[in-house]
């Protein structure tokens, strides 16, 4: 099953995030609550309505906004005609001039969609998303490819669109889009939730702060990751493909900790890094593996 169960609630006015890797079942959730996949069992409800066959749905369909992971926009048209076919599903739309300033396209007016870099066909597909003036808007990976300046820009607009009152509803499998973005977090794998809440609450069990990473040139010794449980403000110690991992809590006494003990044992580095605990942290505590690497 791509969606085994999930069971989820979205507040008015907030930015949910769907986070999980390819396959979590992220986007099959997505195009559920979009009306666009009718589940097997179980009851969606979009705006304090069911997805219903005719009037209503067509009335359902008004108040939303809608990114799909894949948007195919018509390569001849430019920017405007684009939007202005757009409008035209819709009984109250933005003007095509508001909707450019709204993504910051005003340039690109004339320009045919053909000519545009990604980041601004991505800017594109969110405009289109957003001409309809929605109450929920769903982004499904809106960032995927995308360098860091146009990244960037896209969280731009969906701040500004939260800050009108609207409500978010994205996926992503960028963590750090997500601690950015999103007031609270449901983390996916083999679609199930298997966490739930805001960024600071799911970090906050990991019992720590920062995540030492490292690894050794010689095969790991029997007995090393006991002691490294053991060491000074150690909560987690976990090995993995890319080498050995630290949760801890004082990264002032682990660090000296782990590098005399290394020493004594006369184990020989080749990386160590160190950085503030993370949401991916999060998802290698609860399945054991990196999430971009699933």
């Amino acid at each position: 099953m791509a969606v085994a169960g999930l069971d989820l609630t979205v507040r008015a006015g907030e930015c949910f995030g769907l986070l999980g890797p390819n396959g979590a079942g992220k986007t099959t959730t997505i195009e559920i609550l979009e009306g666009l996949t009718t589940p097997d069992s179980g009851e969606v409800e979009i705006l304090g309505t069911p997805w219903r066959e005719g009037a209503e749905g067509r009335a359902l369909r008004e108040r939303l906004g809608i990114q799909l992971q894949e948007t195919q926009l018509a390569d001849k048209l430019t920017v405007s005609e684009t939007l202005d076919l757009f409008r035209s599903f819709y009984r109250q739309s933005h003007t095509v001039e508001e909707v450019l300033g709204l993504v910051e396209l005003e340039e690109k007016r004339r320009a045919r969609v053909v000519t545009l870099s990604g980041g601004q066909k991505q800017r594109l597909a969110v405009a289109c998303a957003l001409v309809s003036k929605p109450e929920l808007l769903f982004l499904d990976e809106p960032t995927t490819g995308l360098d860091p300046h146009s990244r960037r820009q896209l969280w731009e607009i969906i701040r500004r669109f939260r800050s009108a009152g609207g409500t978010v509803l994205l996926t992503t499998h960028y963590m750090e889009e997500a601690e950015r973005l999103c007031d609270r977090v449901a983390i996916m794998d083999h679609g199930k939730v298997i966490a739930l809440g805001t960024p600071r609450e799911l970090i906050a069990t990991l019992g720590a702060e920062h995540v030492v990473e490292f690894a050794i040139i010689e095969t790991l010794p029997d007995g090393l990751m006991d002691a490294l449980r053991g060491l000074s403000g150690v909560t987690a110690a976990r090995s993995g493909t890319g080498g050995l991992s630290l949760t801890v809590t004082e990264l002032h006494r682990t660090l000296p900790a782990l590098l005399s003990e290394l020493q004594r044992r006369s184990l020989e580095l080749s990386s160590l890094t160190t950085h503030h605990a993370t949401l991916d942290d999060v998802f290698v505590a609860l399945t054991g593996r990196q999430l971009r690497d699933t």
